[in-house]
């Protein structure tokens, strides 16, 4: 199954199959407390690093590696 991102530099969709993503989290402090955001990271065909912000359940889904930042 393919992820859809958005290509800044192509400024097109392009999709990305599950087997190329790595998964990383973003915690961020706010007033209510720690935030954690999930994302999926990927390298489109030209180099161009992508990153798209899911939901938990759908970062829980796939079967990625985790990476940092």
């Amino acid at each position: 199954m393919a992820v859809v991102f958005y290509n800044v530099r192509k400024r097109k969709r392009v999709s990305i199959d599950e087997s190329e993503l790595s998964k990383c989290t973003y915690p961020r402090e706010t007033s209510k407390g720690l935030q954690l955001r999930y994302a999926f990271k990927a390298h489109d065909n030209d180099g161009m690093s992508l990153t798209k912000f899911v939901t938990k359940e759908h970062y829980d889904s796939v079967d990625a590696p985790i990476v940092d930042r």
